[in-house]
């Protein structure tokens, strides 16, 4: 007849024996539950072998090693005679991830970044990871100056415990340079340095630049190169500040600048 040994591991909480166990010598490790996962990776993250004197604390290790694998959602020992008994419920495999929405960035792209922080196909499906994903997207479409972005991701359970993962993509319009202030500059006109800005553009149709990161790192070295070009080495940007309109549309930038001796 099988005893309760160890601890239960659910969601990182950490539970204590309901009844105290004598520790035993392992005769054997029996595992329960395993359906993708293979016994050998098993083993290899279990740090008790057939010989050990099994002993709470080194079962709550085990439950600990095993449930830090990110592979279960749940964990649990028993003790059958000489027999540790080793019951686990794996997390769900991701089958496919569809991505919908995405006009601006490829596929291909946004795959790429999901794989970097662990979402793809085969992948074990961990929610920490959903919310990683909504924070990665936004980077990125932030950076091409899409504020506006809405990202929502949904999950569907198919068979064999595995998962469909869609996600939605509202990329919102493109925020636009409204205005840009230079601050400190005592040696040219402003129109003069403002007209070498890519940022300070604006098209055929009579729209404003988009904002980008990129194209504000460029445009401070722009000014840097203008400055150093004539002469003036002792020169520094100090600061920038880019600010958002409440819609999320409209981008103003105040760019700091400073002489020194």
């Amino acid at each position: 007849m099988m005893r309760f040994v160890s601890v239960l591991l659910l969601v990182g909480l950490l539970v204590q024996p309901a009844h105290a166990f004598e520790p035993f010598v392992i005769k054997d490790i029996r595992l329960e539950g395993l359906q993708r996962i293979s016994a050998g990776a098993v083993f290899n993250y279990l740090p008790v072998r057939i010989g050990d004197t099994m002993t709470e604390s080194l079962s709550i290790q085990s439950v600990r090693a095993l449930y830090k694998t990110g592979f279960f959602k749940d964990v649990r020992l028993e003790q059958d005679g000489n027999v540790l008994v080793v019951f686990v419920a794996e997390r769900a495999a991701i089958a496919d991830v569809k991505i919908e929405g995405n006009d601006a960035i490829p596929d291909e792209q946004l795959e790429d970044a999901l794989k970097q922080i662990g979402l793809g196909k085969g992948k074990v499906l961990d929610r920490s990871t959903l919310d990683k994903v909504q924070q990665e997207l936004q980077r990125i479409y932030y950076s091409l100056g899409k504020y506006g972005v809405k990202i929502d991701t949904r999950t569907t359970v198919l068979e064999r415990n595995r998962v469909k993962v869609t996600i939605e993509i509202a990329e919102g319009r493109d925020a636009r340079v409204h205005a840009i202030n230079i601050v400190g500059n005592t040696k040219f006109s402003n129109r003069t340095l403002l007209d070498r800005l890519q940022l300070n553009e604006v098209s055929f149709l009579g729209e404003n630049a988009q904002y980008s990161k990129q194209l504000l790192a460029a445009d401070l070295e722009t000014l840097k190169s203008y400055y150093l070009d004539r002469g003036y080495i002792h020169f520094n940007i100090e600061s920038t500040q880019v600010s958002l309109t409440p819609d999320k549309e409209d981008v103003y930038i105040t760019i700091n600048i400073m002489f020194f001796k």
